[in-house]
């Protein structure tokens, strides 16, 4: 690929810095998507310039402006501190009719709604696992049809974001304590989904109107305490010392039952389709001990740092890192304009 011109943009806080040598594990953990993506583009001869978005638009109209860029490097997640409206950028750009890498407003309006999104897959007679949203300010009470245990997550909020081992409830009083917590702690409405014991696998897609499907990836743990279940906490998903302590890997899915493979590229590639995503994406399932598969969300725009399962399953696929960011950039500029 030609040397591009790359606006890169992310939160102000995730603006990669000009060297690591001085920063604790914990902040290079916290940069290490925007600084993977930056320094790697830079290597491969591309002009970058870093812009963080919090709460207005006007920076991003100035650097397009001024600089001028053939693409925009999008990794924000949110804006005035809500996920929600990581939609609301990307709809910005479009206004100014400059290419972006990811997902499109619509994909992540849907994607975003854990309850819409499930509903549409449902209907289109993908499993997802029983569920029930408790919206904030109402009374909260166990659905007379809600079988437990329960996985009580935000419903809007990504990267596993105020999920810990107490998520998993198994009766009615730890289910509205829970509930609880996401509202005040998380600020969100809260989701209770039907907890399903098993693996947890990552399936990463990347096109538009042909998709790629990598090989699935899957979370593993070594260590984990009697009794405690398995799942991606937000300690598992950002916390590498406690990952080391735990023996947490995210490796090449093995040993799936037969026909299991193709039912994943299979259904990964229906859900891309339904939910109108594109860009790239990692759809999350889990696979019960009894074979059957869950979906449990679609994730546009997930991590992509050279140590997160997106990546390690491109380059499984052939897709080395570099390779796999400039077709990111490819397939920005050949979106056709909406």
């Amino acid at each position: 690929m030609k040397a591009q011109r790359v606006l890169h943009l992310t939160h102000p806080s995730l603006v990669p810095p000009d060297s690591l040598e001085g920063l604790s594990e914990k902040r290079r953990h916290a940069i290490k998507t925007d600084w993977d993506v930056v320094t790697e583009l830079r290597a491969r001869g591309h002009e970058v310039v870093s812009v963080g978005v919090e709460d207005e638009l006007r920076p991003i109209r100035s650097a397009v402006r001024s600089f001028k860029p053939h693409v925009v490097f999008n990794l924000v997640e949110g804006f005035d501190g809500l996920p929600q409206l990581d939609a609301h950028v990307v709809s910005y750009l479009e206004l100014l009719g400059v290419p972006y890498t990811g997902c499109n407003p619509r994909g992540l309006v849907l994607a975003r709604g854990k309850a819409l999104s499930k509903k549409l897959l449902h209907y289109h007679r993908i499993r997802t696992p029983a569920f029930h949203t408790f919206p904030k300010g109402r009374q909260v009470k166990r659905p007379k049809d809600m079988q437990l245990p329960v996985i009580v997550k935000s419903l809007v909020e990504e990267s596993s974001i105020g999920i810990s081992q107490a998520s998993v409830v198994d009766n009615e009083e730890r289910l509205i304590e829970r509930v609880g917590f996401i509202h005040d702690s998380i600020d969100t409405d809260a989701i209770a989904e039907e907890f399903i014991d098993g693996r947890e696998l990552y399936v990463a897609l990347l096109g538009n109107k042909r998709v790629t499907v990598m090989p699935p990836w899957e979370l593993t743990f070594e260590n984990l305490a009697d009794g405690a279940p398995a799942i991606a906490t937000e300690r598992v998903k950002h916390d590498p010392a406690f990952q080391r302590r735990a023996g947490i890997f995210l490796q090449p899915a093995r040993n799936l039952p037969d026909g299991m493979l193709a039912k994943l590229q299979r259904t990964s590639r229906r859900i891309y389709r339904i939910l109108g995503l594109d860009g790239y994406a990692r759809i999350d399932y889990r696979l019960s001990h009894d074979g059957k598969l869950y979906f449990l969300e679609a994730n546009p725009n997930p991590e992509i740092a050279r140590s997160e399962e997106f990546a390690s399953a491109a380059d499984e696929a052939g897709l080395p890192y570099g390779e796999m960011l400039e077709r990111l950039i490819s397939l920005a500029l050949r979106r056709p304009p909406n």
